[in-house]
């Protein structure tokens, strides 16, 4: 086993070679990119290889690497395939990787009723924004909000909802602002972010408006942290009819200048070869009970 090179360095190169950021890799291993950069070095030194490349913003296999990597990426499997046969003969699990603001505002409080469902199974809700390896046995489904449906052979990629998007502020806000009556008016807004502007420049856009100068604002990066400072006061952060459901029935939080516009959807993503498993099918049943609530509040609000 001598020759065997780290297992760490070895996770990180498949991360990176995956992902095609090393930034992405340390964000899904836990470490800094730094430490991945460190452990993707180390192997090629001791491989006497060289295995990425530099590419756009983030880097690239090269012919030694993308030939290296599908054998490091069987070799993982075999393992995961290894102890997912072992954990079933010891318990039966329902994990699921899912958006943090979906699986804390919408999945959490109705996730009794799924284990009444799946009686005998321990249900793992894991809110994060990484996605799961499935081939590999790291989760049984995920659920993603996704531009297009995810057409990785082998999975399977149901829509649970395309939910329009749409800008959100407080009454207490729109009452010191007023609310706007043109997308014009609304860049004029303090506006809230995720991650980057990014999402927001998208929207004006397919709502028909370019702004002419660059967009500002805290980025948040998650949906429903944008959302709940929304809530607060502290601006204007865009959302949808699921995410934001039961806010906007209260009234905490109000629809400024209606649109159509969406941007992808809410999927549930499994493997094909599950298409069939009682758990699977008692997930989806579950998503379709909660989707179909909120979705019937998800109609155009008219402002008051």
């Amino acid at each position: 086993m001598s020759r065997l090179p780290p297992l760490i360095a070895l996770r990180a190169f498949e991360a990176v070679g995956r992902t095609g950021s090393v930034r992405a890799a340390g964000q899904e291993l836990g470490v800094s990119h730094t430490v991945v950069s460190r452990h993707v070095h180390n192997l090629e030194t001791r491989l006497q290889a060289r295995l990425l490349a530099p590419h756009g913003r983030g880097v690239e296999l090269t012919a030694e690497g993308a030939t290296f990597h599908a054998e490091i990426v069987r070799a993982f499997e075999i393992i995961a395939q290894a102890a997912i046969a072992l954990g079933q003969e010891r318990r039966r699990t329902l994990d699921i990787w899912c958006m943090p603001g979906l699986a804390n505002w919408r999945l959490l409080p109705r996730i009794g009723d799924l284990a009444a469902q799946l009686a005998g199974h321990e249900i793992i809700l894991n809110p994060t924004l990484a996605r799961p390896n499935l081939e590999r046995g790291e989760a049984d489904a995920e659920i993603v909000f996704l531009a297009a449906a995810d057409a990785r052979p082998g999975r399977t990629a149901e829509l649970l909802a395309c939910p329009r998007m749409f800008p959100v502020a407080s009454p207490g806000f729109c009452a010191r602002f007023g609310r706007p009556e043109t997308l014009a008016d609304l860049v004029r807004l303090p506006l809230i972010h995720e991650e980057s502007t990014a999402q927001w420049a998208a929207w004006l856009a397919a709502a028909g408006h370019a702004p002419h100068t660059p967009l500002h604002g805290p980025c948040l990066w998650h949906a429903h942290l944008a959302a709940e400072a929304a809530r607060l006061g502290q601006g204007v952060a865009l959302t949808n009819g699921i995410l934001a459901a039961e806010e906007l029935h209260a009234g905490t939080l109000l629809e400024l200048c209606t649109s159509d516009v969406t941007m992808g959807g809410y999927y549930l993503v499994a493997l094909a070869a599950r298409d069939r498993d009682p758990a699977l099918r008692a997930l989806r049943g579950w998503l379709a009970d909660i989707f179909g609530e909120t979705g019937a509040k998800n109609a155009p609000v008219p402002p008051n």
